[in-house]
């Protein structure tokens, strides 16, 4: 588990070459803690268009450390960008480039303000009413606490990811590089796992499962219910989750739902049966954290999560 550190306006300089570097030292930190020649990787939202970036790197020059990749709500093709569209404005997006270039960062409070306009009607003004003109104390929800809490993002990251957004510069071979070398994700070939929410206002499932068509590998979609975080935080036994499983994924999205099968259940458990599939044969585990190269830094979450930093001792 790799821990996003929220940044300040120092570290507004780094970009998508400074975070796919990170996600390939973390690789290669795991492969020496495991003695494994390769990992299965997944990436959430973000973090799966960051690891695509590392991707086609290591495609490029015949890198094979990572043996499959798995997407929860991640958009890689933006020609039709749905919700999104409503920030697309040339203007719009001019002002906000040039703001994180001066700040040096996008808040999390900036960030949050954005993605909550973005919610279907029913999900800003009922807790407008219900919590401040009806002054009720909103209940207890784990979901609502993960959404609370926010992450800076630097202003070159930033910046970068708007370029994706408005020019779709990561669907369209040769429109960009990332860590020397330009982006073509059909060069992709490593096998896929892609999901997507079927009431995500933030990624389209339909733009979720462009990603089967976008890279190379075989590739397998599950489609679950709810919405963009929901559908994240949706471990097994609850008896409302459901998703949708289907056959190879085709060029149309509506076509594989059409011909899809309806499960009770979260995602979880279908992917859990494809990665295991491609993690090799099981080994007993470590009785011993980290390594005599990567030693132990800290209890989970790790200090990154809380926002602090290392002890003098540590």
């Amino acid at each position: 588990m790799l821990a996003w550190r929220n940044p300040t306006a120092e570290q507004g300089d780094w970009d998508l070459d400074t975070y796919a570097q990170r996600v390939s030292d973390a690789i290669d930190e795991v492969r020496e803690i495991t003695g494994s020649d390769d990992v299965n990787v997944i990436g959430f939202c973000a973090g799966g268009l960051i690891t695509t970036a590392l991707l086609n790197h290591l495609a490029a020059i015949g890198d094979t450390r990572v043996h499959s990749m798995s997407y929860a709500v991640t958009m890689l093709d933006f020609a039709n960008p749905a919700g999104l569209a409503a920030f697309s404005g040339p203007g719009l997006l001019k002002m906000v480039k040039g703001r994180s270039r001066r700040n040096g960062i996008i808040s999390a409070r900036d960030m949050g303000s954005a993605f909550t306009w973005m919610r279907p009607n029913d999900l800003v003004f009922n807790y407008l009413v219900n919590n401040y003109l009806m002054g009720r104390t909103p209940p207890a929800f784990d979901i609502l606490a993960w959404n609370a809490d926010g992450t800076n993002l630097p202003g070159a990251l930033h910046v970068q990811f708007l370029d994706i957004f408005e020019d779709n510069t990561l669907a369209t071979p040769g429109a960009m590089t990332v860590l020397g070398t330009p982006v073509d994700l059909g060069g992709i070939t490593v096998p896929t796992f892609v999901s997507g929410a079927i009431a995500d206002h933030l990624t389209d499932w339909k733009n979720c499962y462009r990603t089967t068509q976008l890279l190379s590998g075989d590739s397998k979609f599950v489609l679950s219910f709810s919405g963009h975080i929901a559908s994240l935080v949706n471990p097994p036994g609850n008896p409302k989750s459901h998703y949708w499983e289907g056959g190879e994924p085709g060029p149309d999205p509506q076509a594989w739902l059409d011909a899809a099968t309806k499960k009770v259940g979260s995602w979880w458990e279908p992917w859990a049966d494809w990665v295991s599939e491609r993690a090799g044969e099981r080994t007993a585990a470590s009785t011993h954290l980290g390594s005599d190269e990567h030693t132990v830094l800290g209890d989970a979450p790790g200090l990154y999560v809380r926002d602090l930093l290392p002890s003098p001792t540590a």
